[in-house]
């Protein structure tokens, strides 16, 4: 196909991060609406083509179009096409998991996430199987993943995770990940309950940028925790999100990058977007030279330790919508 997303295209899409949509495009709910993290309350698209895929933020003022061409669509930059392929369905959040945030709501004020500002809900046990059946249901289903915001302590989120988690063993044969603010025994907990991976967020590898944009959490917290989830969960199923774009250099970048995965733990790099709700925090979308970039040197040091990002089987690795994810796009 010509146009099909390659490495270098979905670099190009990526940096950019959104898209206008013409409307008649969403008859079977190919729209997903984020719920937690930086792109909370904005909605999206998944184009895919060949084995790779991107998630686009809708925006009516991007310079990007999506528009329909036959059986496919073309994503349309002025009058150049710069990709074709076709929109996913996602099931929840994305396609072919069941990814529910259980609290859409948070204490701390991480200065680049739109959740605190937002009188989100939080789904008890009964609304999260209620979804995952849904999404079973139409045979497309090959994860579970669960994230959720800090309603009221990191303990509480920690502990109803783990009791749904056990619900949904019970009732499916399906790789589980969980990603929450880590607590002392979190990780013993949720991998007891039945999680088969764990994703702990660093947020940024840089401490004087993290002390600015989460000034509630602690870095070291998340380092220690990460090392201990990898006691427990083992090689190949510990992530960490790393936001790229809040200022951070590429040599700092580097430096985290070498530290995570020479303790064995997978970092996400996520070009980070700004949010209206956040319209006074100064934040810059990597383009495409700095995510290929970044994104090379990602690849290389997960080969140095023998961390295989193409094992992983739920989560945001197993998704690859929002990022150039090593193994996969590169």
């Amino acid at each position: 196909m010509d146009k099909e997303l390659n490495t270098n295209i979905k670099a190009a899409l990526l940096s950019v991060g959104s898209v206008q949509v013409d409307d008649s495009l969403f008859p079977d709910k190919l729209e997903s609406k984020a719920t937690a993290g930086p792109g909370a309350g904005g909605s999206s698209i998944f184009l895919k083509s060949g084995n790779r895929r991107v998630r686009l933020t809708i925006n009516d003022a991007s310079p990007l179009r999506v528009v329909p061409e036959d059986e496919h669509v073309v994503a349309v930059k002025g009058d150049d096409v710069v990709a074709r392929g076709v929109l996913e369905r996602p099931l929840c959040h994305c396609p072919e998991q069941a990814y529910i945030t259980l609290s859409e709501k948070c204490v701390y004020d991480c200065q680049f996430c739109p959740v605190p500002k937002m009188n989100g809900g939080i789904k008890d046990s009964t609304k999260v199987l209620q979804m995952v059946e849904e999404a079973y249901a139409t045979g497309e289903l090959k994860a579970i993943s669960l994230t959720s915001g800090v309603a009221v302590s990191p303990k509480k989120e920690v502990q109803r995770a783990a009791s749904i988690i056990k619900q949904l063993t019970r009732e499916y044969d399906l790789p589980i990940g969980v990603s929450v603010y880590p607590t002392a025994g979190s990780s013993e907990e949720l991998y007891s309950a039945g999680a088969c991976e764990i994703k702990y967020n660093v947020e940024t590898m840089d401490p004087e940028l993290f002390r600015r944009f989460c000034p509630d959490l602690s870095l070291y917290t998340v380092l220690d925790a990460l090392d201990t989830a990898v006691n427990v969960f083992g090689r190949n199923r510990v992530s960490s999100n790393f936001i790229i774009g809040l200022g951070e250099s590429d040599e700092t970048v580097l430096k985290g990058i070498k530290l995570l995965t020479s303790r064995c733990i997978i970092p996400i790099l996520r070009p980070i977007s700004p949010n209206p709700l956040r319209k006074n925090v100064k934040i810059t979308r990597p383009d495409s030279a700095r995510l290929l970039k970044l994104g090379g040197i990602l690849k290389d040091m997960l080969d140095r330790e023998s961390l295989c990002v193409d094992k992983s089987r739920t989560m945001c690795l197993l998704c690859t919508g929002c990022d150039l994810t090593p193994h996969k796009d590169i």
